[in-house]
């Protein structure tokens, strides 16, 4: 196993295990496993595994994987107070935010692999969930309220 690969498989193994909130502290338990590695290398590591920072009421905000499958209790209960508006058009569904939000919400969205959903763009404050054709409302909203559950009063 090259350098780079072993890196990478502890970056995972780092994240899946724990609840990472910054570059330094996750450099510092990569030092503890034997890993030396440079912030601006790291930093390129996490953009290349597409690591994403979703909010936690304990740490702030941490670091997670695409379709890391953590239990939904890991997303912030503050998440939803900083969702505005949820809007329909056809088979767009725009989801508004407080600004600077919308990347954070978008993540467990994702995570979650709703069927209705063919993917998500995420903006400072919009998030654009474009949907399957003849996709199932109930079950769509159902689902986001799973991972958002004060949307109901929207």
């Amino acid at each position: 196993m090259n350098q780079k690969t072993q890196r990478l498989s502890f970056i995972r193994k780092i994240i899946r295990s724990e609840f990472i909130s910054s570059q330094e502290e996750l450099i510092a338990r990569l030092e503890e496993c034997g890993v030396k590695i440079t912030q601006s290398t790291l930093s390129r590591d996490l953009k290349f595994m597409h690591v994403a920072k979703v909010p936690h009421k304990e740490k702030g905000y941490i670091y997670v994987l695409p379709n890391n499958n953590r239990n939904d209790h890991s997303i912030s209960t503050n998440i939803t107070d900083n969702i505005t508006d949820i809007a329909f058009s056809g088979n767009l569904c725009v989801i508004t935010t407080k600004p600077g939000y919308a990347s954070a919400i978008s993540v467990p969205i994702d995570n979650k692999g709703i069927a209705e959903i063919l993917g998500t763009i995420a903006g400072d404050n919009t998030i654009l969930l474009v949907l399957r054709e003849g996709f199932d409302m109930t079950n769509l909203m159902n689902q986001l309220y799973m991972l958002f559950p004060s949307i109901r009063s929207l």
